[in-house]
């Protein structure tokens, strides 16, 4: 009789599991958006029989912790990378930390769960409105508690060929997140009820609807909310694919200066960027004949140069962008720092002697700083993955008329990282109805369109520079003046009226 109750216990936690590692082939670099609509159904439908059976919210915090902890496990695997190839902890030590990782990004879709037990209406249309209000909200928490990690949320799988992508302009990656959920329940509702001739108005109900959030979303898909401005600018953006493990090394300085001066020297431009932490030393120790060189390079083309380094001395420094040329010196700081990799969360100092990270006390920028004015665009500068942030993004507009970010995608190998990075820059262009350069050491490199179209790319593990023409983009879209506020705001709503709409249900 055991034996017989372990086989559906088993099945029981590896259902979630297998839905929640299935998630991520709707992420790039696989892009299949609609698997993320069955998973989320699949996620739904459990906790839909989980919420009839009347079962405490442990097992709906179990049913969706498991499902993050499978989405989480399979889609940002590359921590692991991180720390143990190229951060030098030991490898049983780095699996251990990840899994942990893991487990904690899995306690906001565990607890979008357990409300979900608790809360949920009886069946139908509303119970669909609540649970994906519920994911959102979890997904926004996860964005912001303790810095935030909004990787893998799932609006992002949503870029185009998705139509739900033309939402992104309105209400953001989370907006797009809620009708991604949204549409996960609809389909399970369709798939529940259309086969009981007494539940097939409510399918038929579930099935309008879904058709409609499609239909909307692929009308806005060509809808333009920002306007080009004045001129094109000609870019080279530099992808010097130094290798992490070479990085530092002193004797491997030489080399890694003279790949950025014979890539900017063969491939001329208004505006030359190289990527974060190009130059692996502080500002003030870069040798003066080599910025004067390339300064020079600049100079050609009446230009300027932009770059990645680190500012300061080792009694305060910062991860800096730094540009040299006919339009002046400029800098911006990064805000937004990475827990572990560029400071230390009180408690943890203990990490340092386990992982080598060549620098881990950066100080943090302002949280606004003025965009770089370079041939009469206004470039707002980001580095790493602070473009993971929406809201953060915005700050700089409407004033900015270009985006660009310099990341250093070397620390996580050949995984998935580097395509999920570009994949979050493609939605940030869709949000602010601006066009991204994308600038890194090993890839990818991008110039990517003010829908969010890659316009071109270089292949990852590659020394070459992309060239293009970039276009200034003036205006806002209604994600710039509201943020996430919106989406937020819209999950709230929708939960209090689920909720007082099945109230009044189940007293009738």
């Amino acid at each position: 009789m055991r034996r017989a109750e372990s086989v559906p216990r088993c099945r029981a936690i590896a259902l979630p599991l297998a839905l929640g590692a299935a998630s991520v082939t709707a992420f790039a670099p696989f892009g299949a958006f609609p698997v993320l609509w069955l998973t989320l159904g699949g996620l739904y439908a459990l906790l839909g029989a989980a919420a009839d059976r009347q079962a405490p919210a442990r097992e709906g915090a179990l049913l969706g912790g498991l499902f993050g902890l499978g989405g989480f496990l399979a889609g940002v695997s590359w921590i692991f990378v991180s720390l143990g190839t190229f951060g030098g902890m030991p490898l049983p030590l780095a699996a251990f930390a990840t899994l942990l990782f893991c487990a904690a990004m899995a306690l906001y879709p565990a607890l979008a769960g357990a409300l979900f037990t608790r809360l949920a209406p009886p069946t139908g249309w509303r119970r669909a409105l609540v649970f994906a209000a519920l994911w959102t909200l979890a997904e926004w928490l996860r964005g912001w508690v303790l810095t935030g990690f909004p990787w893998l949320a799932a609006g992002y799988a949503q870029t185009p060929p998705s139509p739900l992508a033309g939402f992104a302009p309105i209400a953001g990656v989370y907006g797009v997140s809620l009708l991604s959920a949204l549409s996960g329940a609809l389909l399970a509702e369709i798939a529940l009820s259309g086969h009981q001739q007494e539940t097939r108005p409510a399918a038929a109900l579930a099935a309008l609807a879904l058709a409609a959030v499609i239909l909307a979303g692929a009308a806005l898909s060509g809808r333009e909310w920002t306007a080009p401005q004045g001129k094109t600018t000609r870019v080279a953006l530099l992808q010097g694919n130094i290798a992490q493990d070479d990085k530092w090394l002193p004797e491997k300085l030489t080399e890694s200066l003279l790949a950025y001066y014979y890539l900017m020297r063969d491939h001329p431009a208004r505006l030359t960027v190289l990527p974060e932490a190009a130059l692996p030393m502080f500002l003030g120790d870069v040798p003066e004949d080599y910025l004067e060189a390339m300064g020079q390079l600049a100079a050609r083309q009446d230009g300027d140069l932009l770059f990645g380094v680190v500012t300061g001395d080792w009694s305060r420094y910062a991860n800096s962008a730094v540009s040299l040329g006919v339009s002046g010196e400029q800098r911006y700081e990064k805000s937004h720092l990475v827990p572990f990799g560029e400071f230390v969360p009180p408690g943890f100092a203990w990490f340092l002697d386990l992982a080598y990270i060549p620098m881990s006390s950066f100080t943090p920028g302002e949280k606004t700083q003025a965009p770089f004015l370079i041939d009469e665009q206004k470039i707002a500068v980001n580095i790493c993955y602070e473009d993971a942030f929406g809201e953060e993004i915005i700050r700089a507009l409407p004033d900015a008329t270009l985006l660009l970010n310099l990341s250093n995608m070397a620390w996580f190998g050949d995984s998935l990282a580097p395509a999920q990075h570009l994949q979050i820059a493609r939605m940030r262009a869709l949000e602010t109805g601006r066009m991204i350069l994308s600038v890194t050491n090993t890839g990818i490199t991008a110039i990517i369109g003010a829908d969010g179209a890659v316009q071109a790319a270089l292949p990852p593990f590659t020394r070459a520079a992309l060239t293009g023409d970039v276009q200034a983009y003036a205006g806002s879209t209604p994600f710039v003046r509201w943020g996430n506020g919106l989406a937020v705001g819209v999950s709230f709503l929708l939960l209090a009226f689920a909720r007082r709409r099945g109230t009044i249900a189940r007293s009738s």
